[in-house]
Formats: C-alpha cells, structure tokens, sequence
C-alpha cells in the first residue's frame, strides 16, 4: 500500500464518488488515515494512532464512510456491533472473534488484516440503559487493543500472534442528547440558535467523557468526525448521483426481468421528503423506494420487453404504473 495512493485529496476523491455531502468530515478522515497509515513507513519518531470517533444521526452515513474508505485503501473492514460485544459472556472471546472475522475479510492473510480497519457501531449504546456497567468493563479491556496490542488468536487449533498496531480503529455512533449537554455545558447566547449538528460539532472530549465514555477510552480515539443530518435536497442527490446508487440498483436489478424504468425529477423529491419525514436518513430513502416499487418487481416478468416512468403519483400511492412498449431499435 502506497502513500501515493491514500493521500487526503484521493481519499476524498474516492469518498466522494459514493458519499454525497459530509464534507468536513471527509475532509478529516482522508487527514486521518494519511497520518495513520504514514505510521507504517516512518521510522524514528513513534507516531500516535489516529483512531476515530464518528458521531451523526441515524442514516448519516457513518457505517457507510468507514466501508467506503476501506475500499478506497484497498484494505479489509469489519463492522462489529458494540451492543452484541458488550452482552457478550465472554469479552475476550467476542473481541478475538472480531479479528477473526477481520481476517477473514482479508481472505485469510494475516498481514493484511494487520493494516485493516475495524468499526465498533453503536458505542454510544454501551453507556445508555441497562448496558451501562457491560459496557463500561467492554471499554476497559478494548483498551489496550485499541492502542495497538499484540494479541494471541485461535484458528483451526492454531495460535496465531494478531498485531493491531496498525490496525485502524473507527468507534461509531448516533449519541442522542449529547447536543443538549453541549448546549448545556456552553450556556451562552449563540448556542441557543445552534442546530443539533452545529452544537455537536463544538463537542469535545470531556462532553463524550460526561456521556458517559471513560476517558481512557476516549484518549485512545483522538480524532472527533461529525457527520451532518442529510437534508432533502441531499437525499434527493443520494438517490441517483452516488456509484451504485439505489434508483441505479432498481434499474440493473429490473433489467434483468427485461423492464426498463425511469424516475422523474418529482418521483425522486418525493422519495427524498418522504424519508426525509422518517427521520432516518439515507436509510428512509431505501425504505420508501421498497414500497414504490413493490407492484413493479412483482408484476416485473409480466412485463418484459416493456417501459415504466416512476412518477410522483406512484410514489405517493394515488397512481398506477403506466407501462409502454419498448421502441425498437433504428
């Protein structure tokens, strides 16, 4: 792996190509994992990890960036759920198999998966409710690991020495209400017009600490990345500009029953103000096309060889697909 190839810029080139808006906090990933990953061709000075805490609202992106990332490094991820660790019975058999898994998202080669990325989702969860106490002796033994221990793992009666000093570490997480302790702890007249994104962009340490993270926790993720609430005209964008969009998913997937399909421009506004309404992000934009579209995959075959033009009726309900003959071609 190159320095060349995961410089800011093209990282944030390639984040781009998949992740619409989230602009700052592309911008800080690509800064981050230059510096991480510079760690693994620098001798001399020892360099400190860049491991990251990204916080946004349902739908965000968070899990998405982190993905699209790996992809664009060229390196494995796994996503483990900080939840399922946490009600583990065994914390070092739930955090051995994360590595596992790593490793086999690296087809098995060991040294790559030592410069893979691993996600522990939900981490806010591990604070909240009847999880608080698992999850506060979960962070206690992530701590070393996080910083960048040699560990032993079990695979098929071996023992392997797993080395995650160069593993990357993205804790993720929506962290409801710590809008409103910032808001609390700044108490001034321009925090009282801030939005929920503006307010958690001012988060620092201490308010994730007040949270309810420990701090050592918190030391071992020095990069703070929020990510914005999607607007409308955002999710109106993540529809169709993204590579491998959801409306460009329907058309490959209905292509092959022979349908051909277009959105119009207010199908896809629709779409966007509908899940907009959800509340849950991109994640709404998927919820609501499934229910447009349902009538159409499922009549799909009957259909072959024909046209259908997704309007803002469909989408609503009011209307029926109209489907037309395909022109030939010449």
């Amino acid at each position: 792996m190159s320095k060349e190839l995961f410089t800011p810029e093209r990282v944030n080139e390639h984040l781009g190509k998949y992740v619409i808006g989230q602009q700052t906090a592309k911008k800080v990933l690509g800064v981050a994992v230059y510096n991480h990953y510079k760690r693994t061709y620098e001798g001399g000075v020892t360099l400190g990890k860049s491991n990251i805490l990204m916080t946004g609202p349902t739908g965000s992106g968070k899990t998405h960036l982190a993905t699209t990332l790996a992809k664009s490094l060229g390196i494995p991820i796994f996503i483990a759920d900080a939840t399922d660790m946490a009600n583990s019975a065994d914390f070092s058999k739930a955090i051995e198999k994360v590595f596992i898994n790593l490793i086999k998202a690296a087809g098995g080669n060991v040294n790559m998966a030592e410069k893979g990325i691993i996600v522990i989702d939900e981490v806010d969860k591990l604070v909240t409710g009847a999880n608080h106490e698992k999850g506060k002796n979960l962070q206690h033994s992530l701590l070393k690991i996080i910083e960048g221990a040699t560990v032993n793992i079990h695979i098929n009666d071996l023992t392997i020495p797993f080395n995650l000093k160069n593993v990357l570490f993205i804790a993720c997480g929506a962290f409801v209400k710590l809008a409103s302790m910032v808001k609390d702890r700044l108490a001034d007249s321009q925090s009282a017009s801030m939005t929920e994104d503006e307010l958690i962009k001012n988060a620092t340490m201490t308010d994730y600490a007040t949270f309810g993270l420990i701090p050592e926790f918190m030391g071992r993720l020095p990069i703070l990345v929020s990510l914005n609430t999607l607007t409308k005209d955002e999710l109106t964008s993540v529809l169709t500009e993204p590579m491998n969009s959801i409306t460009s998913q329907y058309r490959k997937m209905l292509a092959i029953d022979g349908v051909k399909i277009s959105f119009s421009p207010d199908a896809l506004t629709e779409i966007a103000e509908q899940a907009f309404n959800l509340k849950t992000g991109a994640r709404g934009l998927r919820t609501v096309l499934e229910k447009a579209m349902t009538d159409i995959v499922y009549d799909a075959q009957k259909n072959t060889g024909k046209k259908v033009k997704i309007t803002r009726g469909v989408v609503k309900g009011t209307e029926k697909p109209v489907y037309e003959d395909v022109e030939p071609k010449g």
